[in-house]
């Protein structure tokens, strides 16, 4: 495959997943919603997202050390089980119920899908597998968070986790450490987009976690080229999920017109993270360093404010202020 295909499978390929999980969250928001699965007592509360920060940088120092010491197996099988927890959710709602009454009434559709995702991390961990179940994660983690939070915490949110990426990778640089632990773990935190017909993520996972970080968006790219040789590309499945985050918050939280039956505001919110994407896969392609989440979630938010005061609400309404000034 020669340099041009190969890029146009890489961006192609993360545009769609990308697609997936936010229309996957923004239709799953209701149905979450419904089902009572919000996490907090009240989504409008702004402490909300400094909590959740608060949870993001403990893990990520318990991640690091566990790394560091050598305890990946437990971290392996927390996230495994992470993945089959929150699947299993997805299926509670996307599935229809197999109800059976040998032990109470019990739906077992969640079940399944929560564990078939989880005994094909642990024993076949192929890249598509490993995307498959990410798909199915992001969509409904997105739409979790995106129950949880109103407007202001949402926003809130991607604004401290964009800063704190920055800080991450240009900074402190403990993402590129975390980057490349994950690449051993074998589990949907990396979205793995391959390039080459004949790729194996189960094969090549030991070499890709020696150079991982030189090819995804939150770690150092190696010098630019003209060539274009890779045979996959990696992204954080963050990338794709926190700016999701405000695509179900405005699903859910503002009611705005429609445009082929979307609401006009958790549209321009998908528009302006496709925007984001584009230009952050132009700066990783041509080998130049970068965090994912400045760019997507500065144009998950710019699209989102657009959108909506295009379509009449006031700046107050869609910045979730209405009950605070």
């Amino acid at each position: 495959m020669d340099q041009r295909a190969r890029v146009a499978v890489a961006v192609l390929g993360a545009a769609a997943f990308f697609l997936v999980v936010q229309f996957g969250a923004l239709a799953l928001a209701g149905p979450f919603e419904e089902a009572g699965y919000q996490s907090v007592e009240d989504p409008q509360n702004p402490l909300n997202s400094v909590l959740y920060l608060g949870v993001i940088l403990v893990a990520t120092v318990v991640m690091l050390a566990l790394m560091r010491y050598g305890r990946t197996t437990a971290l392996r099988g927390v996230l495994v089980l992470t993945s089959g927890l929150i699947v299993g959710y997805v299926f509670s709602v996307a599935v229809p119920p197999l109800v059976v009454d040998a032990f109470g009434s019990v739906n077992l559709s969640p079940w399944i899908g929560g564990g078939a995702v989880a005994a094909g991390l642990l024993f076949y961990p192929e890249w598509w597998v490993i995307d498959l179940s990410g798909l199915l994660m992001g969509m409904g983690a997105a739409a979790l968070f995106g129950i949880s939070f109103g407007l202001l915490p949402a926003l809130l949110l991607l604004t401290a986790l964009a800063v704190y990426d920055a800080i991450s990778v240009y900074g402190t640089k403990h993402m590129l450490t975390l980057a490349s632990g994950v690449m051993e773990l074998r589990v949907p935190v990396l979205v793995v987009i391959p390039t080459t017909p004949d790729y194996s993520f189960i094969d090549e996972a030991s070499e890709m976690a020696e150079s991982v970080g030189e090819e995804t968006t939150d770690t150092e790219s190696e010098p630019e080229t003209e060539e274009f040789d890779r045979d996959a590309i990696f992204i954080g499945l963050g990338d794709a999920v926190i700016p999701s985050i405000l695509v179900a918050s405005a699903g859910v939280f503002l009611e705005t017109p429609t445009v082929f039956g979307i609401e006009v505001a958790p549209l321009g919110a998908i528009v302006g993270t496709m925007l984001g994407l584009f230009v952050l896969l132009w700066m990783v392609l041509k080998g130049k360093a970068h965090a994912g989440l400045p760019l997507l979630n500065g144009g998950s938010i710019a699209g989102y404010l657009v959108a909506a005061l295009a379509s009449g609400i006031p700046l107050v309404t869609a910045l979730g202020l209405d009950g605070w000034l």
